[in-house]
């Protein structure tokens, strides 16, 4: 099956449904967003929330040490996620400090996956995503899905995983699913007034467990 990744979850309301998913990984904003969340509220949620075998995933813009140190003190990342435009150096940097899986996000443009390439061998991971000027991600926007194979077969030669971001919906995942790929990462397509829905998860689960 396609792995499922939940993101942008800001409540404890959003941790609990999350929790009873069949998603792989449970993502956390902790940059300018309007998803935003503070380690200590995450910590808080999730000493009342079993998460069983998901990982977490932080989700941070031009990182810090220090800032990802900040939340690791609260929260017990297994991933990080450079969501800006952060340099191989930065993202060597913040490997190296922490020990832990770091995920490149590619915004898509035309042949963008071979940027990917500058990231062999650094990147633990991609997540293709639209973006849009203003916004790092999280626009509800799709990209021209037409192209996934092309970042899948980049990331299979790497050996890495490649999540794809950006407008999915239980109404068009079946369309994404046809380009086979690796995983799929979902934040406001799962949302109903800014809150995780259960029952578009429970859709989109279905499609995907179909598929």
């Amino acid at each position: 099956m396609t792995v499922l990744k939940y993101c942008g979850n800001r409540s404890l309301q959003d941790v609990q449904i999350i929790a009873k998913s069949k998603a792989d990984y449970i993502g956390f904003v902790f940059a300018e967003s309007k998803r935003k969340v503070e380690s200590k509220d995450v910590k808080r949620w999730l000493s009342v929330v079993q998460l069983e075998t998901k990982q977490i995933v932080g989700v941070f813009v031009h990182p810090t040490i220090r800032s990802v140190a900040s939340v690791l003190e609260h929260v017990p990342l297994s991933i990080i996620q450079c969501h800006g435009m952060e340099t191989v150096q930065m993202v060597k940097e913040i490997k190296e400090a922490f020990q832990l899986p770091v995920w490149k996000v590619i915004h898509h443009a035309p042949k963008a996956w071979t940027y990917m390439r500058a990231w062999k061998g650094i990147a633990d991971g991609f997540v293709i995503d639209s973006g849009r000027k203003g916004a790092w991600g999280g626009t509800g926007i799709s990209f021209d899905w037409c192209n996934v194979p092309h970042y899948m077969e980049e990331a299979y030669n790497q050996g890495v995983p490649c999540f794809i971001a950006g407008g999915i919906t239980p109404d068009n995942v079946e369309q994404l699913l046809a380009y086979e790929p690796f995983g799929i990462d979902i934040s406001s397509g799962i949302e109903e007034n800014e809150q995780k829905s259960e029952q578009k998860i429970k859709q989109m689960e279905q499609k995907v467990m179909k598929w």
